[in-house]
């Protein structure tokens, strides 16, 4: 996040970049090509309160901000803890300055759920629309300066960990499969010996040794509050008011990948994976895809002011920093953008995972489209994302709305400045969200005003995650907020349009089946995605992979191919079902939901 001013976006490649766009995916697409959005049918509607999730998230000062710290806010997850079949909450939380001082440490172990000190929240699903509050039953009060949160299953043990960022120390949390939580950070070698600024993170198997790694992106290495500028200290400015200063000019911190060692316990080898030698810094969100089809996970980093960071797997343990060869590094002008919240999608289904990425105001978000072999070509402008540049994107992720089997987009926005609300500007510190409709062409149209209500109702939103809490077959949006409460963006459909849900079951791989690759034949449609940890802004999404089938009746064909090489095929799937995939037996679990 930068105070910069970004220079007017020029064109250049435009006409090329417009004709790579469209061209792609040749005979299929245009096939299937829509010259507009038709009637939606989709609407989200504001649901958190009535569904019980009515704590507010604290972070930093309301009116002023002293410290960039107070500026980033924190992720959101959604997450089967208990398996149940329903995806619970869980939201990260901050504080204040003055806590911050109150408390002399990074956290506040005496947190409870009546006192008035902010706590992560974990919101049980109670499988009608509500959410339970059982945190503290869970083990999981904690308080301190929150960041990000990622799921996977560590331990191989069949139920999903929690792992969540801090300035001060990141926390492991064991899922003991009986509701309950353990902090295992010190036991599982994850202790910190100094206070770091941790944001996204992400649950991988590099090494695809079946037990899940962890990345986790840093941002500004300064320990002690003593030692950071204050708005005067520049004196920082932006539009002539005096704001919190950073990142540029400040010491940018080095991200970590650790490996899991199998025994419950990890290693650091950011030095050795070769992970250290990258230029970038000021990291903010991660994501994990194998971007080259290669069959291993490459990591994608979006920095703050500086070139992303492209980390490709060379399959012998190590890493290389390919973002500016692989064209993912600079805005369409070359430039460095500040880079927020980032997400990987097959946009336009020719079986490349291509990348959207938010950055700051006065810029535009980025859409990365992979012309093949991790080579991406910049179509923000050609695919006709290039209009929105008030808004400070953050949180983001490609979902199908309306289940026609194209991935759309949405992103989260909000300033960073809460200065800006005693100016009169055409920016402000609450901002709409942004959703681009995909028109099976290779562009997108900014549907946000057709939507209305909670798209359109400005908030100041950082993290965001997608999945079905309601198990009816389309895909809601858990958003958090700066010193608001979270939301709960209920979608409601009423398209006629199929579906399909696909849990994964490791086995030889890990557990979680984080890393697998989905494909799903309709006809001659052909969609692909990955099972995923982290992503959006330092978020997670739902582990059930989620596709949109139009009107098709059946599934032709539905591949799974698992880190470890087992690629397992069923024919002839239902529709608007929840089926789980156990790596070398296939589909073992078929949950009907049509009709709910």
């Amino acid at each position: 996040m930068t105070s910069r001013q970004s220079p007017p976006l020029g064109r250049r490649e435009f006409l090329r970049t417009a004709t790579a766009g469209l061209a792609a995916g040749g005979a299929r697409l245009l096939a299937s090509v829509r010259v507009a959005a038709p009637s939606l049918g989709v609407g989200f509607v504001n649901v958190a309160q009535a569904a019980g999730i009515r704590h507010q998230t604290i972070y930093g000062g309301e009116d002023r901000n002293l410290y960039l710290l107070e500026t980033t806010g924190c992720g959101a997850a959604f997450f089967d803890y208990d398996h149940d079949g329903w995806l619970d909450i869980f939201l990260v939380n901050g504080t204040t300055i003055e806590m911050s001082a109150a408390s002399a440490k990074s956290f506040i172990p005496e947190a409870s759920a009546s006192s008035n000190i902010p706590t992560n929240h974990l919101y049980h699903n109670n499988r009608d629309g509500t959410f339970t509050d059982v945190t503290a039953k869970a083990g999981l009060l904690r308080s301190g300066w929150g960041q990000g949160v990622c799921v996977g299953d560590y331990d191989n043990d069949g139920f999903d960990d929690l792992f969540v960022t801090y300035w001060g120390q990141n926390v492991l949390y064991h899922n003991n499969g009986d509701g309950t939580f353990t902090d295992v950070t010190a036991k599982a070698g994850l202790a910190e010996t100094r206070t770091r600024w941790s944001t996204g993170c992400a649950f991988l198997d590099y090494d695809r040794d079946g037990y899940l790694d962890l990345f986790v992106a840093n941002y500004v290495d300064l320990s002690d509050l003593k030692t950071w500028p204050r708005p005067e200290s520049g004196p920082c400015l932006y539009k002539g008011t005096s704001v919190a200063c950073g990142p540029p000019g400040l010491p940018g911190a080095r991200n970590i990948l650790y490996q899991n060692n199998g025994d419950g316990t990890f290693t650091d080898v950011s030095e050795k994976s070769g992970i250290l030698k990258t230029h970038g810094t000021y990291s903010l969100g991660v994501l994990v895809a194998d971007f080259d089809n290669d069959g291993w996970p490459d990591i994608y980093v979006a920095n703050d002011s500086q070139p992303s960071a492209f980390y490709h797997n060379n399959r012998d343990g190590t890493f290389t920093d390919i973002a500016i060869t692989a064209g993912c590094a600079y805005s369409q002008d070359g430039k460095p953008q500040a880079g927020m919240g980032v997400a990987a999608g097959d946009y336009d289904c020719d079986g490349w995972l291509d990348i959207f990425k938010t950055n700051f105001s006065e810029d535009t978000s980025s859409l990365y489209h992979n012309v093949g072999h991790a080579v991406f070509d910049d179509v923000t402008f050609a695919a006709g994302l290039g209009m929105n540049t008030r808004y400070l994107g953050w949180g983001c992720g490609f979902l199908d709305l309306d289940n026609d089997g194209w991935p759309d987009i949405l992103a989260c926005n909000g300033h960073i400045y809460p200065e800006l609300k005693r100016l009169s500007l055409d920016i402000h510190y609450a901002e709409p969200k942004v959703v681009y409709y995909n028109l099976g062409n290779g562009r997108f149209k900014d549907i946000s005003s057709e939507l209305g209500g909670a798209i359109t109702e400005p908030a100041s939103s950082r993290g965001c995650a997608f999945g079905d809490f309601d198990n009816d077959g389309d895909i809601d949006v858990l958003v958090n907020t700066v010193n608001d409460r979270p939301q709960l963006l209920r979608c409601d459909s009423t398209t006629p349009n199929h579906w399909l849900k696909v849990r994964t079951l490791g086995t030889k791989s890990n557990r979680s089946g984080i890393g697998a690759r989905i494909t799903c034949v309709t006809g001659s449609h052909r969609q692909t995605d990955e099972v995923r940890s982290g992503g959006s802004y330092a978020s997670q999404n739902d582990l059930r992979v989620h596709f949109g089938l139009g009107q098709a009746s059946k599934i032709d064909r539905l591949e799974v191919r698992w880190p470890s090489g087992q690629v397992d095929v069923a024919e002839n799937v239902g529709v608007d079902q929840l089926v789980w995939i156990e790596e070398g037996k296939g589909i073992v679990r078929t949950v009907n939901l049509r009709g709910k």
